[in-house]
């Protein structure tokens, strides 16, 4: 059993484990609890009344929250001619084609999102166990494989984050950091349910969000009302 210091521990006694808390109460309170000399990531935890074995059953979608996550990503681009320097011009950090493939078939990792125009993911496929493996490929249903990257770009620079069902049925995701204000927070919160309300599978039966919690990086998790606004 994981040993908690004492910071948490005091921050702990504030959050009642038994109660759920209206939204924007549990964002105050996270954010009030929040102890770390860093400025933490708030993060969701969703279960959801799914089946994570049944391919029927799978939530998998993007969502971009409307002020963010407070990180800048790194985002790579693998196109070639007139879209590398549309790529380029649109911001994105690094742009290749065969010659960053060969980069990181080295070990060069020094990015968060990768996107692909459609043409090179007959080579980008080659990239496949590395960038699998740390949920980096570039995927249509993510819109990272696009002939639109000044889009995907925006978008990505913008605040969009990915998310998908786990092994245990549950959703993950960063809604911001600790230091955003509370309306904020309950903003990205509430566009992120709201999308993840919208991709209930059709398969899916009974009692569909089960369970809503947030935490900041090292802090207490908070439960959250389903039926909170």
């Amino acid at each position: 059993m994981a040993k908690h210091g004492k910071k948490y521990l005091e921050a702990r006694k504030q959050v009642d484990a038994t109660a759920s808390y209206e939204m924007i109460d549990a964002i105050e309170l996270v954010k009030k609890v929040s102890t770390a000399k860093f400025n933490e990531t708030v993060e969701v935890a969703v279960r959801l009344g799914v089946d994570p074995k049944k391919q029927d059953q799978q939530v998998r979608g993007v969502v971009v929250l409307p002020h963010g996550t407070g990180k800048t990503k790194r985002v790579l681009v693998f196109a070639r001619g007139e879209k590398a320097k549309e790529a380029e011009a649109a911001g994105a950090d690094f742009v290749g084609d065969s010659d960053v493939i060969a980069k990181i078939q080295q070990g060069w990792l020094d990015f968060d999102v990768c996107v692909a125009t459609p043409d090179m993911m007959a080579e980008v496929g080659k990239l496949g166990r590395i960038l699998g493996g740390k949920g980096l490929m570039p995927n249509p249903k993510a819109g990272t494989v696009t002939p639109d990257v000044t889009k995907a770009i925006g978008e990505i620079k913008a605040g969009k984050i990915e998310y998908r069902l786990d092994k245990a049925g549950q959703v993950h995701a960063p809604i911001g950091k600790v230091s955003f204000e509370a309306d904020k927070l309950k903003e990205n919160l509430a566009t992120l349910i709201d999308a993840l309300q919208k991709a209930k599978p059709a398969a899916a039966k009974g009692v569909y969000m089960k369970n809503i919690s947030i935490s900041s990086t090292m802090g207490p998790s908070v439960r959250v009302s389903i039926q909170s606004k």
